[in-house]
């Protein structure tokens, strides 16, 4: 199962890679007297090797702008059998759990009665909204990911976030969450919210203030970062072999880039660092 995890990361992060590398060198490079010809007084002011690296980082940045979910979709696929990207899920939903789930994301965002917001529990939210019932109101949910288990037989989804995502995006998240668990057929087992990376190291450290306006991002069980994520879509381990392949191709990537890309010799100690 290792070899089939390694071959997944190694197969996205290297489509990716190549193809960035192929636009900067062979399709779109930087080419010093065109950037003169356009921008005269820039490069009267500024070396060319600042605006190189630009160049490189607008046509890196949008083919990995998902990568984080293509990464885990293939880890998914590798050991649990099926996983889709941006599937909908389907049920219905009680008509008063629906107002409820308003009225919670709305106590978490701006209190009530002028009291303080809530704090996030999301036992105590979730277990308030499913009581609500009332007549059924059908309900859709697009997830970031959706894995239908052949290894367990369960349904798990994800909605998959950067290392620190936004208040919006995490209010939106927690929305879908709750419908999918207050569906009446039940079509999901386990719902996430879920980050790839903690730049903080630990979860008792993560201290991105964002998400912690809508989870309790250190207790509830509903939210996974880091190893909790790659280890459960990729079995045991999966996380520090993650971490170990990604290093390893950064290195092999930085030092193709310095050499083809900014025309130097990498510098002293530059396969340091990484990942962790």
């Amino acid at each position: 199962m290792d070899k089939k995890v390694i071959h997944s990361i190694n197969s996205v992060i290297t489509e990716m890679m190549d193809k960035v590398m192929e636009k900067v060198l062979v399709k779109d490079p930087f080419i010093p007297e065109k950037f003169h010809a356009e921008k005269p007084l820039y490069a009267a002011l500024v070396p060319d090797e600042i605006f190189k690296g630009s160049h490189f980082e607008r046509r890196f940045t949008t083919p990995f702008g998902n990568a984080w979910e293509k990464l885990a979709v293939a880890v998914a696929r590798a050991y649990h059998g099926h996983c889709e990207q941006g599937a909908t899920v389907e049920g219905t939903v009680g008509e008063e759990s629906l107002r409820r789930i308003q009225e919670v994301l709305n106590h978490l965002e701006h209190g009530t009665n002028g009291n303080k917001k809530q704090k996030p529990n999301w036992k105590t939210e979730l277990d308030y909204i499913k009581a609500g019932g009332g007549n059924s109101i059908p309900v859709s949910v697009t997830c970031d990911i959706l894995i239908k288990s052949e290894k367990t037989g369960k349904n798990y989804a994800f909605e998959l976030k950067g290392p620190l995502p936004n208040s919006d995006q995490t209010k939106v998240s927690k929305e879908k969450m709750f419908k999918l668990f207050a569906m009446e057929n039940r079509p999901v087992d386990f719902s996430y919210y879920a980050l790839p990376y903690n730049p903080y190291g630990k979860r008792e450290n993560y201290n991105w203030s964002f998400p912690a306006r809508w989870f309790d991002m250190k207790n509830d069980s509903c939210v996974l970062i880091g190893e909790e994520l790659w280890d459960l879509i990729g079995g045991d381990g999966t996380y520090k072999l993650f971490i170990s392949e990604l290093n390893k191709l950064g290195i092999s990537y930085k030092e193709k880039i310095y050499r083809d890309f900014l025309g130097i010799e990498p510098p002293e100690g530059f396969d340091k660092g990484g990942l962790r």
